[in-house]
């Protein structure tokens, strides 16, 4: 099994190989609090890199504060080609709730914190979390927010610039203000708003990274997707994600897990082809 049939795209200047691992998982359950299994969530880690992946994606809100420690510790010092993505513009709650954190004061804390817990002078890069709509896009300007994170970039604390939650809208407003990398929003076989959006990205060379490619906290439940994968003697989420795959060649995945069985499953993925049948059968789901 190798990633690498996958292929890569470039991404913030790197090559990067298109199966790649988030790691909002390893925090605690919905995402706040320590892990279960500390040692498992390490050697999660582990796994993913000496499979190749040269991507992860996290962000110091995710428990908080906790998978970005776990991967310094696991990871740490990073390899040269390790591209780490991470994200701010939200907060948790005492109560686990996610909040926005948009002031200027709020995004410098946010980027010191993932410098901190991460064990960085500088972040590869670091995608703005839209927060209009906790549950989806939404609009709303992003040009205040977005050039307090362009200032911490000149100082020199970020590489590069993506987004997150975002409309096509706040996109074309954004580059205004700020080189853009990269753009990360919900999408999945059932989940297929961006459609266009992601079309257009793609011809610009701009990275699409859809979060919950495989349903997320729903996991993705389908007769037709059960069906492919049984042709295919696949499980049903290495179709999904081969599916992304087939999509479009700017889709970069993440998805996570905090099992290295699991893991392995969902890399698998990367040397699986569907046929056009079953892309047919899959695409009619988002119908």
């Amino acid at each position: 099994m190798t990633i690498d049939q996958a292929g890569t795209y470039s991404f913030a200047g790197r090559q990067v190989k298109r199966l790649g691992y988030g790691a909002m998982q390893l925090a605690g359950p919905g995402v706040f609090g320590p892990p279960r299994d500390p040692d498992a969530a390490l050697a999660v880690l582990r796994a993913a890199v000496e499979a190749g992946v040269n991507h992860i994606d996290t962000s110091d809100f995710y428990g908080p504060h906790v998978t970005n420690r776990l991967i310094r510790e696991a990871l740490s010092p990073y390899s040269d080609d390790l591209l780490i993505v991470t994200k701010i513009g939200a907060r948790r709650g005492d109560d686990a709730s996610w909040l926005p954190a948009f002031e200027p004061d709020e995004l410098t804390r946010a980027v010191e914190d993932n410098l901190t817990n991460l064990g960085l002078e500088t972040l590869d890069v670091v995608n703005l979390r839209l927060m209009f709509d906790v549950h989806g896009p939404a609009e709303g300007s992003l040009a205040a927010p977005l050039r307090a994170v362009a200032d911490l970039q000149r100082q020199g604390l970020v590489r590069h610039i993506g987004l997150s939650n975002v409309t096509p809208t706040q996109f074309k407003e954004a580059r205004d203000i700020a080189a853009i990398v990269g753009v990360q929003n919900q999408y999945n076989l059932a989940h297929r708003d961006d459609d266009g959006f992601i079309d257009a990205l793609a011809a610009e060379g701009i990275a699409y990274v859809p979060f919950f490619p495989l349903g997320g906290f729903s996991p993705l439940q389908s007769a037709a997707l059960s069906d492919v994968a049984a042709r295919l003697k696949a499980t049903p989420m290495q179709v999904a994600l081969a599916w992304l795959f087939q999509r479009s060649p700017n889709i970069l995945l993440i998805p996570g897990t905090s099992s290295v069985a699991h893991l392995h499953e969902n890399l698998a993925a990367a040397s699986l082809t569907l046929p056009e049948d079953a892309v047919a059968q899959l695409n009619a789901i988002g119908g």
